[in-house]
């Protein structure tokens, strides 16, 4: 029934105007406004749908995932850009995971909300 629909994820921030700051300045993303919402176009036609809600509540888990090539230069360039990385019990002084798998990082936006950078042959 849905198999050929062009189904696209969303999550919610409590202030656009920063959340479009952040994604269209900070992280360099497309970003344009449609009804006081935000469309992010993202690599490979994965458009991701940002909306408003004011009872926000940030997501407990990592809403989007950013493969790179170089994790290390990527954090330097987020760095320079006023990105601060998250710091958990398994990560390094840089926040990241090196404890098997690939290597990963995490960094919140203005409305609490985790994402990644992970490091990728073809990131």
């Amino acid at each position: 029934m849905l198999r050929d629909s062009n189904a696209f994820s969303g999550f919610s921030v409590d202030d656009i105007a920063a959340a479009r700051a952040f994604y269209a300045d900070v992280l360099g993303l497309d970003v344009s406004e449609t009804n006081g919402m935000l469309m992010l176009h993202l690599s490979g036609g994965r458009d991701t749908l940002i909306y408003p809600k004011p009872d926000h509540v940030p997501a407990t888990y990592t809403i989007l995932n950013f493969p790179v090539r170089d994790i290390e230069s990527t954090l330097d360039e987020l760095a320079s850009r006023g990105v601060t990385m998250e710091h958990y019990d398994f990560t390094d002084p840089r926040g990241i995971n090196r404890q098997g798998g690939p290597l990963i990082a995490w960094f919140k936006d203005p409305a609490g909300n985790v994402l990644s950078v992970v490091e990728a042959p073809q990131g």
